[in-house]
């Protein structure tokens, strides 16, 4: 059966989410669950939680924990990746360092300054992670949940060996459920075509029957005002097709909204959500420690996560289509070859086959551009060891740019430097 590992297994509200689907997919329950982490205890922590999960189910799956990655991805078949270098700790930093500049950001974990330097934390890991996979296990097919997701697969194919990597993000599917369910349709008789940058792609095709829906869509946000409020909302009136990641988030890669208060009343932007949901995540972690302690165990849910979907699929030949970050090499004709782009993808038994989409909209290809050249700019800084594509980065980004002057981005960007330190590319230091 299939090896599946996880890299960043202490993450244990995703770990839990994604055994509760593999558990109980009656094709996948003899699995073996390789766990890693670089925390003893929260290592620990996911073992125990798995072995719990496996014994309640009376299953015949195999638990393996290793603080050694190399051990744990040895003959891999599929790896899921959920790291956070640097944890809270250096998440704290990403928002309060900014802050004291006047730069505003609500996650920070996609582009932005956060973006960038939660890229250059993560790259260096990642770049050993496709190494480690190129030697020990080479046709193992890696999928990626780590943010900036943009950034991290490309800096997979881009910097390593490795070839065999997709990023996965819930943002379309909730996306064109909450279309489907916005217009009254059912969503399984709604047809889609979706597809851009992570977190930043549009619905280009949104019909019933061959009916195109936005109109249908057009008379629900004229009636209810409340929809009008809204970041998401205001960028479809503006460009025409409505975009896949939430006010809050896609707010901080637009350079027309944090920067002014009235903007960020008007469209209720959270500032700084992230802090909390972070903190948040951090209780759930002792809660679920305590409870596996106590004995009690955890809740076993089929959360319908995308990697058990994937794998699923490749071990039953079950089709489905999920949306994935791959290398765009032609996929999006009018964006670079070499970006990471989000795309529909038929997974079956022989593996995961992207949707050529052909050309976006020119106003659509061109928001795009200027989101992918930060994060071609990081990506380049990671890899090469170049500090100065990281100002480049940062003087390019959409929130900081329309914010601060470029000195302050550079006097920021030296800041952050110096607060990750060895956490970053050596060559960035």
């Amino acid at each position: 059966m299939a090896r599946i590992v996880f890299i960043g297994a202490g993450s244990v509200e995703f770990t839990k989410n994604v055994l509760s689907d593999i558990l109980t997919f009656p094709e996948l329950g003899e699995s073996t669950l390789v766990l890693h982490d670089i925390d003893p205890e929260r290592l620990a922590t996911a073992e125990a939680m798995a072995g719990w999960m496996v014994t309640e189910l009376g299953l015949g799956a195999k638990v393996e924990a290793h603080l050694d990655r190399r051990a744990a991805v040895d003959g891999a078949d599929y790896v899921i990746n959920e790291i956070a270098v640097g944890g809270y700790a250096a998440t704290r930093f990403d928002f309060e360092i900014p802050r004291r500049y006047g730069l505003r950001q609500t996650i920070a974990d996609t582009l932005g300054i956060g973006g960038i330097f939660r890229a250059l934390r993560t790259i260096p890991v990642m770049v050993g992670l496709g190494n480690d996979l190129a030697e020990l296990a080479p046709d193992a097919l890696l999928l990626n949940y780590t943010n900036p997701m943009a950034m991290i697969p490309r800096a997979v194919y881009q910097g390593t060996p490795f070839k065999n990597v997709v990023g996965l993000c819930h943002s379309v599917r909730d996306t064109q459920a909450r279309l489907a369910s916005l217009v009254g349709m059912p969503e399984e008789e709604v047809s889609f075509v979706t597809a851009g940058a992570n977190h930043q792609a549009f619905v280009l095709k949104f019909e019933h029957k061959g009916q195109n829906l936005y109109p249908a869509l057009d008379e629900v946000i004229a009636g209810d005002p409340e929809l009008r409020r809204t970041v998401r909302v205001e960028m479809y009136r503006r460009f025409g097709y409505f975009p896949t990641e939430s006010s809050e988030h896609g707010s901080e890669y637009l350079p027309w909204f944090l920067h002014h208060d009235d903007q960020v009343e008007h469209f209720r932007i959270p500032v700084e959500i992230y802090l909390r949901w972070s903190e948040e995540n951090l209780d759930t972690y002792e809660e679920t420690r305590r409870r596996l302690a106590a004995g009690e165990g955890v809740e076993i849910e089929p959360a319908m996560e995308l990697a058990s979907e994937v794998i699923h699929s490749i071990e039953t030949g079950t089709s489905r289509v999920v949306h994935g970050n791959v290398r765009n090499d032609g996929l999006i004709a009018n964006l670079p070859a070499d970006a990471c782009v989000e795309v529909p993808c038929l997974v079956d038994r022989s593996g995961m086959h992207p949707t050529r989409i052909g050309e976006l909209p020119p106003q659509l290809a061109a928001l795009n551009r200027t989101f992918l050249n930060v994060g071609d700019l990081t990506v380049r800084a990671a890899l090469e060891g170049r500090r100065d594509h990281v100002y480049h980065a940062a003087m390019l980004d959409p929130n900081a740019s329309a914010t601060l002057t470029l000195q302050q981005i550079h006097d920021l960007v030296d800041e952050m430097i110096a607060a990750h330190g060895d956490l970053l590319p050596e060559g960035v230091r």
